[in-house]
């Protein structure tokens, strides 16, 4: 169904109102072929604490950014090929439902959905974008993937040494091969992983020595810092470290009685056409303030939402 959306109007207007709501701190994101599958609202796992994040599921990539405006306007916008993603679920526990790990070679973290039934359509949406770009363009799914940080409550002591306490001066460290929180002492080598980065990158001393002593890894490295010279500086929107370089305290605080928004996924031909035909039908109203006649598009209450959503 998502073929049918390329050259809808429809399709347009979510993309133009995605592109408005990251204004100046985003990249274009209207290209031929590319369209809008859905977006919402999931709890992004970061270094100090879970955040709400805004996700877009386009057709080839997954893109998120910092809720500054609640549902009006973001910042810090990521960009994930979705060539590269691959998700895997997560078991629940007393602390955490409805989670799963978005894994790619430069960036990895664990999400949340609010209910059961939304972390299924968006995994289920996800994997069908995947599948359906992988056989289009006949690549295979990436193995290697960044780690995903141990968030820093879940360490009061360095998981390699198991000695250092941490406090405000013995400050924590991740590994950006395993994700492990250590202290300096233990990560004070930097090794190439040239997925992630064109420069080397902080490891644990444990990491380090594996890498170092791996077979081939120096061609292979070097080789392979080459081929994503370009992609890692294409666009500043992809960060080269893994998974929680967005983790700061710049979030507008959300309200704690605000109702969730159930996510909207448009690959389904009832969306398209009731978009559509809320598009064509036009009213005319007063200003309230000047009492000049202004002619606008009215929508129906599913456009509403659909406009709520978007920004």
């Amino acid at each position: 169904m998502v073929d049918r959306l390329v050259n809808s109007e429809a399709n347009t207007r979510r993309i133009a109102s995605v592109e408005s709501c990251f204004g100046s701190s985003g990249v274009p994101l209207a290209v031929p072929g590319r369209v809008l599958v859905g977006e919402g609202v999931l709890t992004k796992k970061c270094r100090k604490r879970p955040k709400s994040r805004q996700f877009f599921l386009f057709n080839d990539i997954l893109v998120y950014g910092n809720i500054v405006i609640g549902k009006k306007k973001y910042n810090k916008q990521h960009i994930m090929p979705l060539e590269e993603v691959s998700l895997e679920s997560i078991p629940d526990n007393q602390q955490y439902r409805n989670g799963w790990y978005i894994r790619t070679t430069t960036k990895s973290f664990v999400v949340y959905a609010a209910t059961s039934t939304e972390k299924q359509e968006w995994m289920a949406h996800i994997n069908k974008c995947v599948e359906d770009l992988l056989r289009k363009s006949g690549k295979k799914p990436v193995e290697n993937h960044a780690a995903v940080w141990v968030p820093d409550a879940e360490a009061s002591i360095c998981m390699h040494c198991k000695k250092t306490q941490f406090t405000f001066v013995q400050r924590r460290h991740h590994c950006r091969n395993c994700g492990a929180v250590v202290c300096a002492a233990c990560s004070s080598k930097k090794f190439l992983l040239p997925q992630q980065s064109v420069k080397p990158l902080r490891v644990c001393n444990g990491c380090y020595e594996r890498l170092k002593h791996a077979p081939n890894t120096h061609n292979a490295d070097d080789d392979a810092a080459d081929r994503n010279a370009g992609k890692l500086n294409a666009s500043n929107a992809v960060s080269a470290d893994s998974s929680n370089d967005d983790d700061t305290d710049e979030d507008i605080a959300q309200s704690a009685g605000e109702a969730h928004d159930e996510p909207r996924f448009y690959g389904d031909t009832s969306a398209l056409s009731s978009d559509e035909t809320a598009a064509s039908s036009t009213t005319t109203l007063t200003a309230a303030s000047s009492a000049i006649p202004t002619t606008i598009t009215a929508t129906t209450p599913t456009t509403v939402a659909t406009a709520t959503n978007s920004c």
